[in-house]
């Protein structure tokens, strides 16, 4: 009897992990003050800066950047944005995200500057700032762009730093494509 549940420990342990390392799973919420539903992921996808911009000695703490796909749904009128936050550490300080070109998007055949959006009203964002410090914006973006992303092996997020003068690289801690396949998948949006 006690074999079996060690067996029975081990099995679910290894199951555990295994589901541990996937795609970050899309999910649904009511915005209960405007009855918007609106589509996020569980968890952004994170962004850890680059070794050849990072100067981190023991003493220093790494900048990370999360970005999140949303979609926003008002009684069947559809629209699309970027959630995007910077953590920043001791390192080299990106600019302001709010700025119009402050923020470019590379993928496999090029970069694509995002442009800052408003998002619409709501009584809470669809995803929570991982640090108080950090700077949070949203960008816009269309279904054609959010394919277009889903469908590219490069995902990387560059900055200009804040004196201007460097770009401040983030590439992602796991791979992208999936998880923005699922997205696409979860709100019936095919990649043709």
């Amino acid at each position: 009897m006690m074999r079996l549940a060690m067996i029975l420990a081990w099995g679910a342990l290894g199951l555990m992990a295994g589901c541990a390392g996937g795609a970050i799973k899309p999910t649904d919420t009511l915005d209960e003050t405007t009855g918007m539903t609106v589509g996020a992921l569980q968890e952004p996808i994170e962004f850890v800066q680059s070794a050849q911009n990072a100067i981190v000695l023991a003493s220093k703490r790494a900048s990370f950047a999360y970005l999140g796909p949303i979609e926003w749904d008002r009684m069947g009128e559809i629209s699309y944005g970027l959630w995007l936050h910077v953590a920043p550490g001791n390192d080299v300080q990106v600019g302001n995200i709010h700025s119009p070109g402050v923020v470019t998007l590379q993928l496999d055949d090029g970069p694509l500057v995002l442009t800052p959006a408003e998002p619409p009203a709501a009584g809470r964002g669809p995803y929570k700032p991982v640090a108080s410090w950090g700077q949070t914006a949203y960008f816009d973006l269309t279904m054609e762009m959010l394919k277009h992303m889903a469908a590219s092996r490069k995902l990387q997020l560059d900055f200009k730093s804040v004196d201007l003068g460097r770009k401040v690289t983030f590439l992602p801690s796991h791979d992208t494509s999936d998880t923005l396949t699922e997205f696409l998948r979860t709100r019936g949006i095919t990649a043709d």
